[in-house]
């Protein structure tokens, strides 16, 4: 069977079409990890797998994966639910709680520690619940975008072979699968076959540069596993080329799951270092209450260890610990309805917050602003008059580098050509060699022998035309004018690509890019892009929230004005990869501020681009759909690329749409929004709500000769207002509220809940004058009532928190209840009702004279006035959120 680089042939059989017996003694199985049967020919591998270049038969392949298992990586499955229950311990607020619920269990102060505990069971319970349904959500969606492979089968011993899609957990080793540009390594695998195919296997040796793959027939001795020419694996990608391979290995076999646990630790968003940030200030604060209460207590009070439960109790008091709770269940909601209603796939959940977070998207033009199938304009010779005879030579390129290259499909440019040339004129010619498309050269190469040139081949070449150009025989004179016209075609907004021809001497050896040179120019071809139908709605809604759109194309500016103009979207300035090389990080972040289109970028100047707006301080988001565009996705804050994108770039990207369409994306970052929105509100209120309470019970406590409330009290009130509070991760909220990018400054947060803490202890300490004046007469049961004068009070005020200061309360006003106005009312009807019912006593708590209800309704009503006045001061222009 030859093994050198794909001939005339696309059908990967050869003389050895059937099977041979395998050698005696051998054991078909998959792989180890270890050097595929190394110094073996490629016949022999396939006598081992008792396969061959027509592949298996259907009936073999689905009994062979049910022998050796699906072809997945066991390290990436899911965690057990008893493990994530475990993990939920880990986060820090859970951590800070059993810590103090073992204090308190230590000084025998029982009921504080089960109450403790039980808060931290429910955390657990809910946050690994929630975690887990998240993960199932996840999965099932991931099905829809499943990575998947082009193997060759039969339906039957002699049937003739069929390439067709399959799921790539379904492959199994003696499969023969096809290689192209984009595509994923699927398992570990044996070359057959292959033409230009070169590989990315950073992912294996941390090596950034493709390396070049080809089959030999027998492997020479020495050398690393990895650099052997004839062996790819899984872990590793397509950069270039084409190829056909038979699987060798698969799932924990694979050299990929021997040697690595699993996706490597992603570096954590702004929104988790803001969080992190606030929540370890608060934690400091939380360790330091304990010791600082009792000090203060013994100091003033005289009282010892007896004050230690209340002092835990405090502490607990201060932690939001349903956070993990609402950030799970909020971003799983959001991520579940953008698949519902518009086809979104979120891949990794916290994706969905830095969506929310996006003021920058950059994209490409072709297949987002424009269709993915242009149209052919005009052909015109190296004059600029019409000629067909370039138009044929441009099919002539894209019909034979299709078939010698193995690709499944042409591209969208090709395809144009080809449905404007008849089929019959381009079977007249014998197909050679060919070097495929790939972003470094910008050209792609057909080798043909044509009839009657005995002893001649016939190079032709199509590209763009600087790149083409450049590769001809021209004067320096010849060489400016061709580009000029190149470039007055391109001004009118059309693409230009330039074709060349090249007649060399037959030789059996391989054409390598090195053989681009010499060239005859023949002319140009010129296409033009029809707009996407949804591009220009979609433009107006990134307008109107606030995202600044950028275009980041390989295109030629004139193009990309073009239809930045039609479009509606001003494209100002255009910058030119050339000028983004010759500019610093900082002056290319001052000229990105004010650039809309960035044309002839290569991968690596898309991927420095939005690096320099991250540095600049803005949250980006990319989408992209080729090889090329990988740099670009792993450097944006968020990955998004459509349902057919190429393998590696859909298994890269955080968002995967299943419809290329600009208005998903619209969606997705108001769904990002909405939950980081109920995220943010749930912060702000419940950290501003217990810092108030707490600076309340501290400076009470001084004051009075008994505790304020009991440990039992404070640990019961804190309960209801987190039950209460997970009406957040459903909170309905007006279109106004989600109009601008969702961020988290810590300064304003802070500012935030030290205000309203201040005004919340404000209200607190009014109601102990309140209860002073009530209870005066009270001399019995003055400590019980006291109690249940707190309780009911910090209900109420925490009900009334809920409703005044959630984000967008006030445009949200009208219509129906929403689910934080019952868990509102329903904290409210708790702190009136316990204290009269048969659990008060147990808690010791006791009935309230009927004075006490009107003077704290006066106390509510200023407290509901100052917070519609601090609020209405805070949301003024210019003072952030």
């Amino acid at each position: 069977m030859p093994e050198t680089a794909a001939t005339g042939s696309t059908d990967p059989a050869g003389p050895e079409e059937q099977r041979a017996p395998r050698p005696s003694g051998t054991d078909l199985r998959p792989g180890d990890g270890s050097p595929p049967w190394p110094g073996l020919t490629s016949l022999q591998v396939l006598r081992q797998l008792e396969s061959g270049p027509r592949g298996l038969v259907e009936t073999e392949a689905a009994e062979r994966l049910t022998r050796f298992g699906e072809n997945t990586v066991p390290s990436w499955r899911t965690a057990s639910w008893p493990r994530r229950l475990v993990g939920s311990l880990r986060d820090p607020f859970t951590a800070v709680l059993l810590c103090l619920g073992l204090v308190s269990a230590t000084v025998a102060a029982w009921g504080t520690a089960s109450v403790i505990l039980s808060l931290v069971v429910v955390s657990c319970v809910l946050r690994s619940s929630g975690e887990r349904r998240a993960d199932r959500s996840v999965a099932a969606l991931r099905k829809l975008v499943a990575t998947t492979a082009t193997v060759l089968r039969r339906t039957a011993e002699d049937g003739t072979p069929r390439s067709r899609e399959i799921p790539v957990d379904e492959l199994v080793p003696g499969d023969v699968i096809r290689l192209g540009p984009g595509d994923l390594v699927p398992a570990d695998v044996r070359l057959l076959r292959a033409s230009g195919l070169t590989v990315h296997q950073a992912a294996l040796t941390g090596e950034s540069a493709p390396v070049s793959k080809h089959p030999v027939d027998a492997p020479e001795p020495g050398g690393g596993l990895f650099d052997q020419p004839q062996l790819c694996f899984q872990g590793s990608s397509v950069a270039s080329g084409s190829g056909t391979a038979v699987v060798v290995s698969t799932g924990a076999h694979t050299l990929f799951a021997a040697t690595r646990s699993g996706p490597g630790p992603r570096v954590a968003s702004a929104f988790d270092r803001s969080v992190h940030g606030i929540s370890w200030v608060l934690i400091r604060f939380m360790l330091l209450t304990p010791p600082l209460v009792l000090m203060a207590n013994a100091a003033l009070r005289g009282r010892g260890f007896e004050t230690l439960p209340f002092a835990v109790a405090v502490a607990v008091g201060l932690t939001p610990e349903m956070l993990p709770v609402i950030v799970t269940t909020a971003l799983a909601r959001g991520a579940s309805l953008l698949a519902r209603d518009h086809r979104v796939i979120v891949k990794r959940l916290p994706a969905l917050h830095d969506l929310g977070a996006v003021d920058v998207l950059c994209l490409d033009k072709t297949g987002t602003l424009t269709q993915d199938r242009p149209v052919l304009g005009h052909a015109l010779d190296v004059e600029g008059r019409p000629a067909p005879q370039v138009l044929h030579w441009a099919g002539v390129n894209a019909w034979w580098t299709l078939q010698l290259a193995d690709l499944p499909t042409p591209d969208a440019l090709d395809e144009a050509i080809l449905d404007a040339v008849e089929e019959d004129e381009l079977l007249g010619y014998e197909g050679v060699a060919a070097l495929p498309f790939d972003p470094v050269r910008r050209l792609s190469t057909a080798v043909v022998r044509r009839p009657g040139r005995l002893g001649l081949h016939t190079l032709v070449v199509k590209g763009g035309a600087e790149d083409v150009i450049e590769r001809c025989a021209l004067t320096d004179d010849e060489r400016a004018r061709l580009l000029a016209l190149a470039a007055r075609e391109a001004r009118s907004g059309l693409r230009i690509l330039a074709v060349a021809t090249s007649e060399r001497q037959a030789r059996n050896r391989d054409y390598t890019p090195a053989d681009e040179r010499g060239l005859t120019l023949v002319g140009f071809v010129a296409l033009s892009d029809a707009l996407a139908p949804t591009a220009a709605d979609a433009l107006k809604v990134f307008s109107d929230r606030g995202v600044t759109v950028k275009v980041l194309t390989g295109d030629h500016p004139g193009t990309a004005a073009r239809a930045c103009t039609d479009l509606g979207l001003d494209p100002g300035v255009v910058l030119s990869a050339d000028t983004v090389e010759s500019l610093t990080d900082g002056e290319l972040a001052d000229l990105a501020r004010r650039t809309t289109v960035f044309a002839r970028c290569a991968p690596e100047h898309k991927a420095r681009i939005i690096s320099v707006l991250r540095a600049d301080g803005h949250t980006t988001g990319f989408l992209g759909d080729g090889v090329n565009d990988l740099p670009a996705l792993h450097a944006a804050d968020v990955g998004i690329c459509p349902r057919d994108a190429v393998d590696v770039a859909r298994e890269s990207a955080d968002v995967v749409l299943a419809d290329k369409d600009l208005t998903a994306i619209a969606h997705a970052i108001t769904s990002g929004r909405h939950s980081s929105v109920n995220i943010a509100t749930y912060l702000r209120i419940t950290l501003s709500s217990n810092l108030g309470n707490v600076i309340a019970m501290l400076a009470t406590g001084l004051m009075l000769p008994f505790l304020p409330m009991l440990p039992a009290q404070i640990l019961v009130q804190n309960l209801c207002f987190d039950a209460a509070q997970l009406a957040f991760a459903f909170d309905r909220l007006h279109p106004a509220a989600l109009r601008a990018p969702t961020v988290l400054q810590p300064r304003n947060f802070l500012r935030f809940i030290t205000g309203f803490g201040l005004l919340g202890a404000a209200a607190d300490l009014a109601t102990f004058g309140v209860l002073a004046l009530a209870l005066h007469d009270a001399a019995e049961s003055g400590e019980a009532a006291f109690h249940s004068g707190w309780f009911t009070e910090n209900l109420l005020t925490q009900a009334l928190v809920m409703l005044l200061l959630r984000t967008g309360c006030r445009a949200a006003g009208g219509g129906t209840a929403g689910p934080v106005r019952w868990a509102a009312a329903g904290l409210a009807v708790i702190g009136i009702l316990l204290p009269l019912s048969p659990l008060g006593p147990l808690l010791g708590m006791t009935a309230l004279p009927p004075l006490y209800y009107p003077l704290l309704g006066a106390v509510l009503a200023v407290y509901t006035v100052a917070l519609t006045v601090a609020r209405s001061r805070y949301d003024r222009p210019g003072t952030g959120r």
